[in-house]
C-alpha cells in the first residue's frame, strides 16, 4: 500500500519536474547589476517625477532672476459691435464698431524687499530639487539591487529545494529496496514519504518564489516577463574604508536628505520673510500704448501714458495674516523637521554600519 502511494505521489509531481524552476533558463533574458540599475532609473515613476521637479525649479530660478531685469508685458486687442452708432474716439466720427490694441509694460521697482526673498526661496527650492532627485535615484538602486539579490537567493534556495527532493527521492528508493528485500516493513517508509512530499511541497513553493523575483526584476528594466540575475562574483567585499563616526558625520554634511531637509528649512525661512514684508508698499513703473480705430489693425489714433505708481495696501480682509500665521507654520515645520532629520539621519548610518 505505501508503495502504490509513493507512485502516486511521484506520478503527481512529475510534471512539476518537467517544468522546474530552469525549465527555459535559456529562453530568459539574463541581465547584469549595473545595467538593471542603468535601466531602472530610467524608467522608475518616481525619479521621474524628481527630474521634472528639477526642471520645474530651475524655471522658478530663472524667472526670480528675471523678475530684476525685465518687465512684465502685456499686449491685447478688441473689436467691439454695437447695435447703434457712437462717437468713436479713433476716427473722431459716429461709428457702429470699435476696434482698439493696447501694450502695457510695467516694472516692479520696490517690493518690501520680497524680490530677493523670492530669490533666496527659489535658490533653495532648487537645491531641494536637486537633492530630491539625487534621492530617488539612490532609492531606486537600493530597490533594483534588493529585487536583483532576491533572484541570486531565490535561485540558490531553488537549487537546495530540488537537492533536497532528490535526497528523499534516493531515501525513498532505498527504503523500497529494503521492503522487497524483507530487511524493513512497508511502514518504515512512512517518514521518508512525507519527507519527500515536503521536499517537493517546498520545492513547489521556492519554484513560485523564484518567478515572482524574476517577474520583479523584470519590471524593475522595463520588461514584460521574467528576467534572470547573471551570476555574481563570489570574491569577499573589502572592509569599509572608512569609520561609524566618519560615516554619520558624512551623511550629515552630503546626504540627500540631509540636504533636503536644510534645502526646505531656507525655503521655508525666505517664504516667511516674504510675507512679512507684503505690509511694506509697493513701486512700479509703467507704461501704456493705446490705439483706437474701426478697423483691423487700429491706427486712426494713438495715445501714450506713463508714470510712477506707488500702492500701500491697508486692509485686505485679513489675507496678509492669514498668509503670514501660514508662513510661520511652515518655517517652525520644517526647522523641526531638519532637526529630526538629522538625528534620523544618524541613527540610520549607524545601523547600516552595524
Amino acid at each position: 500500500m505505501i508503495l502504490v502511494l509513493a507512485a502516486l505521489i511521484q506520478s503527481g509531481f512529475a510534471q512539476q519536474d518537467a517544468a522546474g524552476p530552469d525549465r527555459d533558463i535559456a529562453q530568459l533574458q539574463q541581465i547584469t547589476l549595473a545595467e538593471a540599475l542603468q535601466r531602472s532609473v530610467q524608467l522608475d515613476p518616481d525619479y521621474v517625477e524628481a527630474l521634472g521637479r528639477i526642471h520645474d525649479a530651475e524655471w522658478g530660478r530663472r524667472s526670480a532672476h528675471l523678475v530684476f531685469i525685465l518687465p512684465s508685458i502685456t499686449a491685447q486687442t478688441n473689436a467691439t459691435k454695437f447695435s447703434t452708432e457712437f462717437f468713436n474716439i479713433g476716427t473722431g466720427q459716429l461709428a457702429s464698431q470699435i476696434v482698439d490694441a493696447r501694450l502695457d509694460i510695467n516694472y516692479a521697482l520696490f517690493r518690501g524687499g520680497r524680490k530677493f526673498s523670492e530669490l533666496s526661496r527659489t535658490s533653495a527650492v532648487l537645491q531641494a530639487a536637486n537633492a530630491n532627485g539625487i534621492q530617488q535615484r539612490f532609492q531606486v538602486a537600493l530597490l533594483t539591487e534588493s529585487n536583483y539579490y532576491d533572484v541570486v537567493a531565490n535561485r540558490e534556495l531553488t537549487v537546495v529545494a530540488q537537492e533536497r527532493v532528490g535526497r528523499a527521492e534516493e531515501q525513498l528508493a532505498v527504503a523500497r529496496a529494503r521492503v522487497l528485500t524483507g530487511a524493513a516493513v512497508q511502514t518504515d517508509s512512512l517518514q521518508l514519504l512525507l519527507e519527500l512530499t515536503r521536499a517537493r511541497v517546498n520545492l513547489l513553493g521556492q519554484t513560485a518564489a523564484l518567478r515572482v523575483a524574476r517577474l520583479q526584476l523584470g519590471r524593475r528594466v522595463g520588461v514584460a516577463g521574467e528576467v534572470d540575475a547573471a551570476p555574481l562574483d563570489t570574491a569577499l567585499a573589502p572592509p569599509l574604508p572608512f569609520s561609524e563616526e566618519e560615516a554619520a558625520s558624512e551623511a550629515l554634511a552630503q546626504s540627500p536628505g540631509s540636504i533636503l531637509a536644510r534645502a526646505e528649512e531656507r525655503a521655508a525661512e525666505a517664504g516667511y520673510r516674504s510675507a512679512r514684508r507684503a505690509y511694506l508698499p509697493e513701486v512700479d513703473l509703467f507704461a501704456q500704448l493705446s490705439a483706437f480705430d474701426e478697423k483691423f489693425f487700429p491706427s486712426a489714433t494713438t495715445r501714450a501714458a506713463y508714470g510712477l505708481r506707488v500702492s500701500l495696501p491697508i486692509w485686505n480682509d485679513g489675507q496678509r495674516e492669514i498668509a503670514l500665521s501660514r508662513a510661520a507654520t511652515v518655517r517652525d515645520a520644517s526647522r523641526a523637521r531638519h532637526a529630526d532629520t538629522q538625528l534620523a539621519l544618524r541613527r540610520d548610518v549607524i545601523e547600516a554600519y552595524e
